[in-house]
């Protein structure tokens, strides 16, 4: 028997998965390759072999045993329940072709919005308690409308376009959180800590990064271990096998689950509330 799960992300349950509610659209949709995180290819739009007919998957609690090291990192930030339910109002792939091809576009587009709409939700929370939250408010809603549109708008939806247009907001907003504690750590004899960097397998353990901004650095293998993170901005850092045992998170603006879930961490982690530990730390 398969297993459905459902897991609640941050402060918004709608931007977390629900997978009880999902077809299995991970499972389908979305392509992968052959490598340390899949044991074999899948082309996009074929059923992983693991699928059951009820949407659940049969190897759920063994994933990583298996191979399927990607599946325990991804997350859809609610999109597969919404495509599912609201999009197509309930109708399965697996009901005729035609929806089918439509749901598994529309998939892809809908997480990537979702994805953003956590985002913008951190950006409000961060900044409405100084100032007044309208404009990003405004984009919050925005961004959700587009989402509920239907399948044949969301196909002509420019989403790189909806990225640019918030991301000097989403700049300000960590820039009003991280006032007067930037810079703790920008002199340490190792690479640059700012936005983009390259960062891989950085030794930055015990470093006190609180208010820096390392957005968009790769930081793949890092060292973060017993590192200070508060009010650390870390928007789209790659921390795949990055080392977070005894890191404080707690705080951390933009961090995901999915970043979580691609680090190793231990019990010592201290995590933004709502967030789930691993079952792999």
């Amino acid at each position: 028997m398969g297993e459905r799960t459902r897991v609640e992300l941050g402060r918004r349950e709608d931007l977390g998965a629900d997978c009880a509610n999902c077809f299995g659209l991970c499972c389908v949709a979305l392509a992968f390759a052959k490598s340390a995180d899949f044991p074999f290819d899948k082309a996009a739009g074929e059923p992983c072999e693991n699928l059951a007919s009820d949407d659940a998957c049969r190897i759920h609690p063994h994933l990583r045993d298996r191979g399927f090291k990607g599946c325990t990192v991804f997350d859809c930030f609610g999109a597969g329940q919404k495509v599912s339910r609201l999009t197509f109002s309930g109708r399965s792939w697996r009901e005729d072709p035609q929806t089918r091809t439509a749901m598994f576009s529309t998939f892809p587009i809908v997480r990537r919005l979702h994805e953003l709409l956590w985002y913008v939700d951190e950006a409000v929370m961060m900044v409405q308690k100084s100032r007044d939250a309208t404009p990003w408010l405004v984009a919050f809603e925005r961004i959700q409308q587009l989402s509920d549109r239907d399948a044949d708008d969301l196909a002509g939806l420019d989403v790189d376009a909806e990225y640019d247009a918030v991301r000097d907001l989403l700049v300000e907003a960590s820039g009003i959180a991280r006032a007067g504690h930037e810079g703790r750590e920008s002199k340490h004899g190792g690479p640059p800590l700012e936005p983009g960097s390259d960062l891989i397998g950085a030794q930055l353990a015990g470093m006190d990064l609180r208010g820096l901004s390392i957005r968009g650095s790769v930081a793949i293998g890092a060292d973060f271990s017993d590192a200070k993170m508060q009010l650390c901005d870390v928007l789209g850092v790659d921390m795949r096998d990055a080392d977070l045992g005894g890191a404080d998170l707690r705080a951390a603006i933009y961090l995901t689950q999915m970043q979580v879930n691609s680090a190793r961490g231990d019990s010592r982690t201290a995590l933004p509330d709502g967030f789930d530990r691993p079952s792999h730390w």
